[in-house]
């Protein structure tokens, strides 16, 4: 089968896409538990159960899958622009806002505290009347602040998904013009397909019909 001869000689490049993509996706997943950021711990988690979906699809041959991470991958570009809006603070938009954490609480990004090159430093408030196990984060010497590391991410993220985006639509049409040259061939030779024509025919001796005289 032509069809499954392709997919088993792509599927080394497919495991290294899945493999890169996965690993993309759970490295930022980690740095997002680490500053409870549950939109996008939500959206890292679809994103690679979407992954594993369409190789499962390229595999066994289900266009379908393969349709839904292309739907997929589209609006995963338009949340990663989103997050680039957000931590660049375009349209208005502001990193200090709580949407990252569904405003369940007041954490930030991991990276900034722990950024490159970060000294945190926690600072007791001297001045009377605040409680005393109120605390200041001071963090200095950040080689790059971290509002550019989640830039950086998101473009990863987004330039993976472009290439994903390309081979699932190179793949989808493999798989329509494989199906419609098996759609043309079975059309002409249904029954043969089905039902083998026997190879050997018995031929009988018929007996001559004598003249009326």
């Amino acid at each position: 089968m032509l069809l499954g001869k392709c997919a088993s000689e792509e599927l080394p490049l497919q495991g290294n896409f899945v493999a890169m993509f996965t690993l993309a996706a759970l490295e930022r997943q980690i740095f997002d538990f680490l500053g409870f950021q549950w939109a996008p711990i939500l959206g890292n988690f679809l994103q690679i159960i979407v992954v594993i979906l369409g190789l499962f699809g390229t595999i066994q041959f289900r266009p379908r899958y393969i349709v839904v991470y292309t739907v997929w991958t589209a609006l995963w570009v338009t949340w990663n622009v989103f997050i680039i809006c957000f931590y660049l603070e375009v349209g208005g938009l502001s990193k200090e806002t709580d949407l990252m954490t569904f405003n369940i609480s007041m954490h930030r990004s991991w990276w900034r505290e722990h950024g490159p090159g970060c000294i945190r430093r926690v600072v007791r408030p001297s001045a009377p009347g605040i409680l005393e196990d109120y605390s200041y984060v001071s963090v200095t010497g950040c080689i790059i602040d971290f509002q550019y590391l989640e830039v950086i991410h998101s473009a990863i993220q987004i330039l993976l998904s472009l290439i994903g985006f390309v081979y699932a639509c190179y793949v989808i049409s493999i798989f329509m013009e494989e199906e419609d040259s098996f759609d043309f061939i079975g059309g002409l030779d249904t029954y043969s397909y089905r039902q083998p024509p026997q190879e050997h025919v018995e031929l009988k001796p018929v007996k001559p019909v004598g003249r009326s005289k």
